[in-house]
């Protein structure tokens, strides 16, 4: 049941409006399990958007499958969307940076408040994210430490590629994750691929692993199945490859694969003079999740990210 959760008038006789994908059994109880799915918070991600249409698609075929509540959220910044502007648009604010928000403050602040409200109370939320357009990501489930405790245990039962555990900062805490995590919503946030683009392999193996979680929580009647091992940073350092230089970074290897300390990550060349400004080395051996997708870079820009002696945290 689609049901619109928070609008509000635009100039120009415009109205924004919020919306949900409802699908919930014919009895809800006390001890019914509720989950939210939410993206698009960012108006240049849309790799969320593939995998809200396999979930809603699954969820309309197996009706009597549904044991739980199931809201799906696929466009949190409408306007962003529309106009493919990672940001709100006319207050170029971060939405994700205006959580808890306030019905009282600017409209991005009203939009953070109304999220928070409707999808509070539910047992477990998915926000899902891209990356931004100059990076590609390996499919990752991103966790605060001090939540790590609650959280690793369930993205396993996603069977994510990868679960980086990180140190938390201040900006965190005002992020949706953090708002609905604080407020006893257990929330996982997603992050894959790049932005402005959708990956079809990426979304449904990621549909597939939410699918499986709900069948493991039981809001779905559904055989789980094994679920893929996980890498973890729990015991291993992230390393961040930034650029000497300015130019053109041109790549040598794909992102998700292992690479060995020395090993080649790519060059930064300059077309002018025909030159090579700079090679990339990695710095170590591990696993390359995170490599440039956009190819000009200027001095400081993030190249790569490696995780040193990656490791297994399902046997």
């Amino acid at each position: 049941m689609i049901e619109e959760v928070f609008s509000v008038k635009l100039p120009v006789e415009e109205t924004l409006k919020l919306k949900r994908n409802r699908f919930n059994p014919p009895d809800i109880t006390r001890s019914t399990k509720r989950i939210s799915i939410v993206t698009g918070t960012h108006g240049d991600e849309l790799e969320g958007q593939y995998v809200c249409y396999l979930l809603v698609k699954w969820l309309r075929e197996n009706p009597t499958k549904i044991k739980g509540i199931v809201d799906i959220y696929p466009s949190m910044n409408p306007m962003g969307i529309d106009s493919i502007n990672r940001l709100f648009p006319f207050y170029d604010v971060d939405l994700n940076r205006t959580f808890p928000g306030h019905t009282a403050d600017f409209l991005p602040a009203q939009v953070a408040s109304a999220i928070v409200e409707t999808v509070r109370g539910s047992d477990f939320a998915i926000d899902i994210h891209a990356s931004n357009i100059f990076l590609k990501e390996l499919p990752q489930i991103r966790i605060s430490r001090s939540n790590a405790h609650d959280l690793v245990p369930l993205a396993e039962k996603i069977g994510i590629d990868f679960i980086w555990v990180h140190d938390a900062v201040t900006v965190l805490e005002s992020t949706f994750s953090h708002a609905l995590n604080s407020v006893g919503t257990k929330t996982l946030v997603v992050e894959m691929g790049v932005g402005m683009r959708i990956t079809k392999e990426y979304g449904q193996n990621l549909a597939n692993g939410l699918l499986n979680f709900m069948a493991h929580v039981g809001i779905i009647d559904e055989p789980m199945r094994p679920c893929k091992t996980s890498i973890s940073t729990q015991n291993s350092e992230v390393h961040f490859i930034n650029a000497s230089e300015a130019g053109i970074f041109i790549p040598t290897l794909e992102h998700n694969v292992m690479v060995s300390k020395g090993e080649k990550l790519g060059e930064i060349i300059d077309p002018l003079e025909g030159v090579i400004k700079e090679s990339l080395l990695s710095p170590c051996d591990g696993l390359l999740f995170t490599i440039r997708e956009y190819p000009v870079v200027y001095e400081g820009s993030l190249l790569a990210r490696i995780l040193e002696n990656p490791f297994e945290v399902n046997e």
